[in-house]
């Protein structure tokens, strides 16, 4: 059930809090990743194992890849009764994008979806129709209440400590190309955010990382990891595209408040070293460290074959997640299709 009115007395909660499911969209159309379609299946495989082993796994697809799926599963020892796989048919694999936002009561704790107006990333990758059908798709599964909005947004522009801060781009959520070709205007887009998500304070960041196809997500460059923390990329190379932008946000993080008034505590993480690619559409891949996946009890963390940089990544993100397993896995065949970990899936909060 769809409802053309706000959402009222609901709130966005933070990745970090108890989860009830991760979302993904498998791997179904050959065409929208001819060169890297086997080896993302079998990536999938063993994201999907993983993730039912700490918590269920819910997965959009194809009626005829069912099977396929759990063999591929079983296959990487995951656990099959953790695993839900629904017949719905996605364009593409991102379902941190395009797949169901979920919201919170503030009262009752019963959850509902907001849905949202997807056009990949501006138009860039045509069809989008399957994938803009999906969250009302996962409503009706779960039989959840529906709340629509008008507006283009994809899950990986937005970050939120689940305490009313929600952390954005200007240049994803204000480009032309998610505003049927006029710049997106700010008082608007902040307005429809507070409304949908009820979130209190929009902190605004200039734009992104080089090389991501999404125009600078926030999920491959400042997370939060408690209500009063976040990590955040840095590029200590000052020859390196990336390290005016992310000092910009670096410097920029110290100005948000936390809950309670006082300042965030910040964890600064190194970027991987530039993944460069010859003859491939991204000659540049959006390698980040920030693009993990939070799960009940544990944290996926995307590595790229970089020893002492992955080494310091994942020690820096275990300090962060006290009490979580850290699970390392490389990332670097999804990071040439433009994204890791945190882009494939979809937390739906307990």
């Amino acid at each position: 059930m769809s409802k053309a009115s706000y959402p009222q007395n609901y709130r966005l909660p933070a990745e970090f809090e108890p989860q009830e499911a991760i979302w993904l969209s498998w791997p179904s159309n050959k065409e929208s990743c001819p060169k890297t379609y086997h080896k993302l299946q079998d990536k999938f495989g063993e994201i999907a194992s993983t993730i039912s082993r700490y918590e269920r796994v819910r997965i959009n697809a194809p009626m005829l890849s069912h099977m396929n799926i759990r063999l591929s599963i079983a296959d990487n020892e995951g656990d099959l009764s953790q695993v839900d796989i629904y017949e719905h048919n996605t364009n593409d694999v991102w379902c941190r994008d395009h797949g169901p936002i979920f919201i919170k009561h503030n009262e009752t704790g019963k959850l509902a979806i907001t849905d949202w107006e997807f056009n990949a990333w501006g138009g860039k990758f045509p069809p989008w129709d399957l994938d803009n059908a999906i969250p009302e798709k996962a409503a009706a599964a779960l039989k959840m209440e529906r709340f629509t909005s008008k507006m283009i947004l994809e899950g990986g522009a937005i970050e939120t400590n689940g305490k009313g801060t929600l952390l954005t781009t200007e240049a994803v959520l204000l480009n032309p190309n998610r505003h049927g070709g006029k710049p997106g205007n700010k008082a608007e887009v902040e307005k429809e955010l507070k409304a949908m998500l009820g979130v209190k304070d929009i902190v605004w960041f200039k734009k992104g990382i080089e090389g991501d196809d999404t125009d600078g997500h926030i999920d491959d460059i400042v997370r939060f990891i408690r209500e009063d923390a976040v990590i955040c990329m840095v590029e200590p190379r000052d020859s390196d595209p990336n390290h005016k932008v992310l000092k910009e946000i670096r410097e920029k993080l110290d100005d948000v408040r936390a809950p309670d008034g006082g300042k965030l505590e910040i964890i600064e993480i190194e970027m991987p070293q530039a993944i460069e690619m010859k003859d491939w559409r991204l000659s540049r891949l959006p390698a980040s460290y920030a693009n993990f996946m939070i799960m009940n009890n544990a944290v996926l963390v995307p590595i790229f074959g970089q020893k002492k940089k992955d080494a310091a990544a994942e020690d820096k993100i275990a300090e962060c997640f006290p009490g979580r397993e850290i699970i390392s896995m490389m990332a670097k065949d999804l990071v040439t299709e433009g994204g890791a970990f945190h882009c494939i899936s979809m937390h739906q909060p307990k």
